[in-house]
């Protein structure tokens, strides 16, 4: 079994595939004029310097303030696969795999961008006004509605279906289990329970509970990280150049066998970073723009100035942690892999407190991405079953149960069997590449009319080229697609009074 899904993961993630996502992060990045780069500065006033301002804070009823919004996505991309997931990169592509995570990263901050402007401008409202947006929005009214391709409807299905099939993976949950079994002896079975009832209160409630807990715990969960990681890379500062080299000569090169370390090749290289990239900063995975749809923001390229803060915060600072952690201390090489082998590299400076704290951040990592990705999943349902009100409240309803229940059925089944963190990352790995695959199609399709928003933000807020002033900041500003998305909520209205709910 794990021999078939590690083939099949070499093949999905092969060359072909990755190539396919480098290209179109760079296309998107040239032809913005790298603008997260050129503009680095603009993307951080706007973000990290207006977290206290009142256009990050605002919000209405039915929304999410752009700060919510920021700290919901960065908590459902600021995982486990930092801990876990980026070791295990190392691991298994060898320390060259750093590299690659880093120039996704460097493309993904675009990339989010682009798709969080869309998802924006594309948004919807349920019957109740409540604001939501997503890949699947832009893909049915950019693609079909606008430029009358066909092919919009059956990606916003392929995407949705593929997107709600990740709730099998439970890996926030194995992740934690892992890492209190290794630090303390503890039963990964027990702790998945205890996490998933856990999880289950949080969400018990619906999405606004995780909104709030989201915007408590993220500033907080990365900041210590970040701190125990600079003490302990600063500690091992002798290692630190060498271990850079390493990174940037092995990226191109490969890494021979050594110690426990059985030897990567540069496609493995790149397969272990760009796939660990991407389902830790999730640029291109169509995720974040679910939660950023539902943002008061005066404008759609303004919300997507905080996906590519995600971006820059999940990977090039909290990964980066991690990796060159795990790198310093020259532990990757050992054949440890998984949060094993991030707890063994704390343990060499913090000893037992390295497993404590390496077991707390885990927790809240995993909890926050856990609550995060709720809401993901839920906008999705929303979508499926829009048509369905009454159908979507009872199918939620079940998903509140499913969810959690999954972490213990995965958990169970990877303990049982004897199987190891390797084999559990691939399963992830697989599953992340469907909702990757169709996005990114989405993505290139509409570059155009991402182009056209990008310009009139350019326009309005930093003095480059003229305001059209008949142009539509948002999608449903055009008073004639407005009516017709108001008659569809009027028609669901009436489905929910006739029910009598």
């Amino acid at each position: 079994m794990g021999n078939l899904l590690n083939n099949l993961n070499n093949f999905i993630w092969g060359m072909p595939f990755i190539l396919f996502v480098m290209i179109v992060g760079l296309y998107f990045t040239a032809r913005g004029g790298f603008f997260t780069f050129t503009h680095f500065g603009h993307v951080m006033k706007h973000t990290l310097g207006s977290l206290t301002s009142q256009e990050a804070n605002r919000k209405q009823t039915g929304k999410v303030s752009p700060f919510e919004a920021v700290c919901v996505a960065i908590g459902g991309c600021v995982g486990c696969a930092n801990i876990a997931g980026v070791a295990t990169a190392i691991a298994t592509g060898g320390l060259g795999s750093i590299f690659w995570m880093w120039l996704w990263a460097f493309f993904g901050m675009m990339v989010k961008l682009v798709e969080v402007t869309l998802g924006c401008y594309y948004r919807s409202k349920d019957e109740k006004g409540n604001y939501f947006g997503g890949s699947m929005y832009f893909m049915e009214k950019g693609i079909t509605r606008e430029m009358g391709l066909k092919i919009g409807m059956p990606l916003a299905v392929l995407f949705s279906f593929f997107f709600v099939f990740q709730s099998i993976q439970g890996s926030q949950a194995f992740t934690i289990a892992e890492v209190l079994h290794a630090s303390f002896g503890w039963n990964m079975i027990v702790v998945a329970v205890i996490y998933s009832a856990v999880a289950f209160y949080l969400i018990c409630k619906g999405s606004s509970r995780a909104v709030n807990f989201a915007a408590k715990c993220v500033p907080f969960m990365c900041v210590l990280y970040l701190l125990g990681g600079v003490v302990l890379i600063t500690a091992n500062i002798g290692t630190l150049p060498s271990a850079i080299v390493s990174i940037f000569h092995d990226a191109f090169t490969g890494t021979a066998a050594t110690g426990g370390f059985l030897g990567a090749t540069v496609t493995q290289a790149m397969n272990s970073g760009v796939s660990r990239s991407m389902n830790s900063n999730e640029a291109g995975m169509g995720s974040s723009p679910l939660v950023h749809g539902s943002a008061e923001t005066i404008h759609p390229v303004r919300q997507g100035l905080w996906g590519s803060f995600e971006v820059f915060v999940d990977t090039l600072i909290v990964c980066t942690i991690t990796a060159l952690s795990v790198a310093c201390t020259g532990l990757w090489d050992t054949g440890i892999t998984g949060a094993t082998l991030t707890i063994a590299s704390y343990q060499t400076l913090f000893g037992n407190f390295g497993a404590i704290y390496i077991g707390i951040m885990a927790i809240l990592f995993g909890m926050t991405t856990t609550t995060g990705w709720y809401v993901y999943y839920v906008t999705v349902i929303g979508y499926i079953l829009r048509h369905k009100p009454i159908l979507r409240d009872r199918f939620i309803a079940f998903f509140k149960v499913y969810f959690p229940l999954m972490n213990i059925i995965i958990v169970s089944y990877i303990v049982l069997t004897g199987q190891d963190a390797t084999i559990f990352w691939t399963i992830v790995s697989l599953v992340t590449a469907g909702p990757v695959f169709f996005n990114l199609i989405a993505l290139a399709l509409l570059r155009n009319k991402f182009f056209v928003i990008f310009k009139d933000y350019l326009a309005r807020y930093m003095g480059k080229g003229t305001v059209d002033p008949s142009f539509y900041v948002f999608y449903e500003d055009d008073p004639a697609i407005a009516a017709k998305e108001e008659a569809i909520r009027e028609e669901l209205r009436k489905t929910v009074a006739a029910s009598g709910k």
